[in-house]
């Protein structure tokens, strides 16, 4: 039962891998300024940049929570999600409205994914 803990820091790893199953730390955008289709865009290629270093692939994701600051954006970010997740291959998901880390973050999204 061996955990592996990739870029680890003192608060949180951003990948940790246990018994073929990888959970990535929570993932935002990489800029803040622009609105909420290039803020889940961003996100999602970060869960892919994550996923290919830890071995796995986005039709290996078991499931997905994704924090929205405002309901109102749940169509946009859903358009750009349905274009990433590979048909027939939708993870278990989550959506809930949250409160975000910083004022301009309009997503967050956390994954749990297996190997290869």
């Amino acid at each position: 039962m061996t955990i592996e803990r990739m870029e680890t820091k003192q608060r949180m790893s951003r990948i940790v891998k246990h018994n073929g199953v990888i959970y990535l730390c929570g993932q935002v955008c990489a800029d803040a300024t622009k609105g909420i289709t290039e803020q889940t865009q961003s996100m999602l290629d970060k869960v892919d940049v994550l996923l290919e270093q830890a071995g796995s692939s986005r039709e290996h994701i078991l499931s997905a929570t994704i924090y929205i600051k405002s309901m109102q954006d749940f169509e946009g970010m859903n358009n750009v999600w349905d274009n990433w997740v590979p048909q027939g291959f939708a993870p278990a998901r989550a959506c809930v409205m949250a409160s975000m880390a910083r004022e301009s973050l309009l997503v967050e999204i956390s994954i749990v994914a297996t190997q290869k």
